[in-house]
């Protein structure tokens, strides 16, 4: 366990070091931490995992679990303007799948993947708790309702031109 931990910078290790410290390393914390530790580094590899692990004396067994578990944890970096698209019910059956689609065609990407740019990742919620405004996709925190695949084109042309414009 230990040659991994060394591979991280010195910085990221004190930094997740502290953020255990801040929770007492209490086992009891560990989605707290997890949470605090994602947000620093934008995803949870197995590296950061085991020095959680290690810091809140638990196994790296259940660390594991619990990211793995949750879908709102990452174990690979999400890109920049992260995009979620809701395949709940009331999405699916006014056209999710077909949104979907279209945002895997568009960014040339499948569920789970990050462009190689970094700019933009895809994932798949359960509900987004919008469903009268059924299909819902997000990107970051922007809910994009009443979607229709011919959308998809203009909402990260959108975003790349933000990008373009900085």
């Amino acid at each position: 366990m230990a040659k991994i931990i060394v591979k991280m910078r010195k910085e990221v290790k004190e930094k997740i070091v502290d953020i255990c410290n801040e929770f007492n390393n209490q086992p009891g914390e560990l989605i707290n931490v997890l949470h605090k530790t994602q947000d620093y580094l934008g995803y949870l590899p197995a590296e950061v995992q085991e020095l959680i692990a290690e810091q809140l004396h638990i196994p790296t067994a259940k660390v594991y679990g619990v990211v793995s578990f949750y879908s709102f944890f990452s174990m690979t970096p999400k890109g920049k303007h992260p995009i979620s698209v809701c395949l709940g019910t009331a999405c699916y059956v006014r056209g999710a799948e077909k949104v979907l689609d279209a945002f895997k065609k568009e960014l040339n990407l499948e569920v789970g993947e990050t462009t190689p740019d970094g700019m933009f990742s895809l994932t798949c919620l359960r509900c987004v708790g919008a469903c009268g405004l059924a299909p819902v996709a997000m990107v970051g925190d922007k809910v994009y309702g009443r979607l229709a695949p011919a959308a998809v084109k203009d909402i990260v042309n959108e975003y790349r031109a933000m990008e373009a414009g900085k």
